[in-house]
């Protein structure tokens, strides 16, 4: 049962036609208190546009903006995000409720890109602290710094915009735009994977050299970006609970941030060594032992992630049978099997 939201005991029991202005209640009245709310508005403007430009200053600084510049890396990366996107667009078509406009999926994608610089910076100062212990160090690592970063940030994309846009209107949206932080987030960690994988090779040109040079980098990439996409969208579906739940909203956030980075964390603990089994007892090449294995393990939460958009759709199927002729309903059931 949700809480009942809590009113001074003045409110609770005086009669609806006492004026309790500044002593129990508030609203905006006063010309002080339009100052107020401006400040205020100013205020919270102001480090949304703050934390955006610092984002895009670490993006220059850590050399993103070129990499993506460049035509050939360019190329790669739009090569490398290409199953993310796939992913993401699957996501954003389970949407049962309205539909999301394209101008906030591409923001939010945008501030993707701009957030994770957040995390790169982060991750660099944090690591050498783990290196010392080895593999030990470097799990503890992945589940205490990189899985919990990683996934604020992207959040925090979804957060900056989307999440007080009117379009944000139901819990479903925070799955679809937090697979669009997810996918913006792997462009551009993408991007700069390739770009220093391919350093020192010389200039690239946009023909078959350019897969012969960044090929293998650029495989290697496109395996990692759905996985961004399927952890972003756990959070960002329990940042949709949260909006719709605001008495508990702390936890509810603070829950799907847990599986998001629990998810990538094990994710990345696991695909050094679940691919070399996979190459052990099947006899794959490398990179097709690592293609097999990242398959499974994303293949599994996709599934886990699909089963919680499916009990979502069903719910809202049934919250609005009442409004649906059989012969809609039936149509929107043949829809639904063919996609």
């Amino acid at each position: 049962m949700a809480k009942k939201e809590r009113t001074d005991p003045i409110e609770e029991r005086a009669d609806a036609s006492v004026d309790l202005y500044d002593v129990a209640t508030w609203e905006e009245r006063t010309s002080l208190d339009g100052l107020a709310v401006a400040i205020y508005r100013l205020l919270s403007g102001s480090a949304r546009v703050a934390v955006i430009l610092t984002a895009f200053v670490l993006l220059l600084a850590i050399g993103g903006l070129s990499a993506v510049s460049t035509p050939g890396i360019g190329v790669l990366t739009v090569l490398s995000a290409v199953p993310a996107l796939a992913l993401a667009a699957y996501v954003y078509r389970t949407d049962i409720t309205t539909s999301e406009p394209l101008s906030i999926l591409v923001a939010t994608f945008l501030l993707g890109v701009l957030t994770a610089n957040f995390a790169a910076i982060l991750n660099s100062v944090a690591q050498p602290y783990f290196q010392p212990i080895g593999f030990l160090g470097t799990v503890l690592f992945f589940f205490l710094i990189v899985g919990p970063v990683e996934e604020t940030v992207k959040l925090l994309a979804v957060r900056l915009y989307a999440y007080g846009h009117d379009s944000f209107d139901s819990v479903l949206d925070g799955a679809v735009y937090g697979a669009m932080a997810g996918l913006g987030f792997a462009f551009i960690e993408n991007a700069l994977y390739i770009s220093r994988g391919i350093e020192g090779t010389g200039g690239l040109d946009l023909g078959l050299g350019l897969i012969g040079v960044g090929g293998g980098i650029t495989f290697t990439r496109a395996l990692a970006g759905p996985g961004h996409v399927i952890y972003s969208a756990f959070a960002g579906y329990y940042l949709g609970l949260a909006k719709f739940n605001p008495e508990n909203r702390g936890p509810i956030v603070v829950k799907g941030l847990l599986i998001a980075a629990l998810i990538h964390a094990t994710y990345n603990s696991t695909v050094g060594i679940g691919s070399a089994v996979v190459n052990s007892v099947v006899g794959l090449p490398s990179l097709a032992s690592s293609f097999v294995y990242i398959a499974l393990f994303d293949g599994l939460f996709a599934l886990v992630l699909l089963r919680k958009i499916n009990r979502y759709r069903a719910a809202y199927r049934a919250a609005h049978e009442s409004d649906t002729s059989p012969d809609e309903a039936r149509r929107s059931e043949l829809t639904e099997f063919d996609a």
